[in-house]
């Protein structure tokens, strides 16, 4: 209970999703908390509609075990999970492209570093990401407070189309305002190029609209995440 006699909320889970039996799908990273999902149900339909599954998500799993999940109050913060209707689950390696071993952690099972896996068309989806010379960029959508950044991937070995690169900005941002037609950094200043992008950084994508300039990392990415990456702990 809180000086003022209010019982303070739980704090935000960041979980990461994928499609079950979709070795390909990179994940799509979701906030929980008691303000944007009251039950469970709820949450399910966020994923249904947020990850494009063909059918209603009724099972969420563990991805390693198949462990099925069945309250909010059983997610754990920085974890993956695997989505599924009531198909069973299919046993794959999701975390396989992008993952390596935690640094310093000797024979510890099951704690790894989690990178995306690779989605953009310059990195493709075979052979593993260090040897594409893969990094990483998040985006969040312009005005929109609501969702998460989403990850992206970006080759240093493939000349970058920038005209590519903005399609897929349109498609994986999905705006409520239409395709994508800029980049901007989070103080507003838009990136020309993709030699301007910096691996690890955040930044916005805006339509024709102007540039809403909004807390959105501070609202939308815990501050426990400095290292700007997921532990994964199954």
């Amino acid at each position: 209970m809180s000086s003022g006699g209010l019982a303070l909320a739980p704090p935000a889970k960041n979980v990461v999703v994928y499609r079950n039996g979709d070795p390909f799908f990179p994940g799509r990273k979701f906030v929980v908390n008691q303000r944007r999902f009251l039950t469970f149900e709820a949450f399910l339909s966020e994923v249904t509609e947020s990850i494009r599954a063909p059918l209603a998500v009724r099972n969420i799993y563990t991805p390693r075990h198949g462990s099925r999940v069945a309250e909010l109050g059983d997610l754990r913060d920085g974890c993956q999970y695997v989505a599924a209707g009531f198909e069973k689950f299919k046993k794959l390696n999701y975390l396989r492209q992008g993952r390596k071993e935690l640094r310093g952690t000797g024979n510890s099972e099951g704690v790894q570093w989690l990178a995306f896996s690779p989605t953009f068309h310059s990195c493709g989806n075979t052979g593993s990401s260090h040897a594409l010379g893969c990094f990483y960029c998040s985006v969040f959508r312009n005005g929109d407070l609501l969702s998460p950044p989403f990850p992206l991937p970006l080759s240093r070995s493939t000349p970058l189309r920038w005209d590519a690169l903005l399609a897929t900005l349109t498609e994986k941002a999905d705006l409520r305002s239409g395709a994508v037609s800029k980049l901007c950094r989070l103080d507003g200043t838009q990136v020309s190029g993709g030699e301007a992008l910096v691996n690890g950084d955040y930044y916005v994508a805006v339509g024709n609209e102007e540039y809403k300039k909004l807390p959105y990392l501070e609202l939308l990415v815990p501050q426990d995440s400095a290292c700007r990456t997921l532990w994964y702990v199954d």
